[in-house]
């Protein structure tokens, strides 16, 4: 079965422009696609889950995603999802920028491609990424240029905020990142909010209100997500122990780990796992 393609000529204003702003306020489900340009996915608000080269990821608010044009990747079980596209030509790209290592591409592995932004950064893109919305859709050799240049401003300022979704220091962190922080590195381990809550003079009803305004979801299904996101994954990629992905994935029991993955996707973790062998 063939995937849907989508073409740089459906996307961009004219062949001379680089880059596009395409909005997804909401972004509906999407079927696995490949599309013969680059993308950055910044997710603004909402939930959902995103598959890319069949790897599953859970995300909300702060995700960014490069995406290249080898790649194939969907949306599924959307939840007021809310997303900035911003679309690229590699080989249009004018400006003399060191594009290679200013954007993650062809030779970088897909867990380099995948990193989270602080609510500091995603305030700040924003502007950018507003203007950047204006010039794309004029074709004239300013404004071609200029949408250039937005779009180099735009990714000096990721690789600014831009962090790893487990990393241990963010600097100028507000609360939301610390917690962000500390569910993805927690994704193993016994995450307990009451801790959290401690170590930060928190009450847990203001830390959960302005979670889930922020997601759209409970911290607690967040992380059970993230956890069956991961174990999905190794599902698909290594042939070791139930027992041993479900300890991976921060499930104290295999049983419960089972039922609690029944009960999401459906089917069995070893039913999951046969669909990909």
């Amino acid at each position: 079965m063939s995937l849907l393609k989508l073409h740089t000529h459906d996307f961009f204003f004219s062949e001379k422009n680089t880059v596009t702003v395409a909005e997804r306020l909401p972004q509906p489900v999407f079927p696995i696609h490949t599309h013969d340009f680059y993308e950055l996915v910044i997710v603004r608000r909402g939930n959902g889950l995103h598959i890319v080269n069949d790897v599953p990821y859970y995300i909300t608010c702060g995700d960014l995603f490069y995406i290249n044009a080898s790649d194939h990747h969907g949306y599924e079980s959307v939840n007021d999802l809310e997303l900035n596209n911003i679309l690229y030509c590699r080989s249009r790209l004018n400006l003399s920028a060191d594009w290679e290592t200013l954007i993650p591409g062809d030779n970088d592995s897909q867990e380099k491609r995948y990193w989270r932004l602080g609510i500091q950064g995603i305030s700040t893109i924003q502007t950018v990424i507003d203007a950047l919305a204006k010039e794309c859709i004029k074709s004239d050799a300013l404004s071609v240029q200029l949408s250039e240049s937005l779009f180099l401003q735009l990714i000096l300022l990721l690789q600014r905020y831009r962090h790893p979704p487990d990393s241990h220091q963010l600097a100028d962190a507000q609360l939301l990142d610390r917690l962000m922080l500390d569910l993805h590195a927690g994704i193993g381990n016994a995450f307990r909010l009451e801790d959290f809550c401690h170590r930060h003079q928190l009450s847990p009803r203001s830390i959960q209100a302005l979670f889930k305004q922020h997601t759209g979801v409970s911290i607690s299904h967040y992380l059970r997500q993230l956890r069956l996101c991961k174990a999905m994954a190794l599902l698909r990629q290594k042939q070791i122990q139930i027992s041993e992905i479900s300890s991976e994935c921060g499930f104290e029991d295999s049983n419960y780990f089972s039922a609690v993955f029944s009960r999401a996707l459906g089917i069995s973790p070893s039913e999951y796992r046969q669909r990909f062998r």
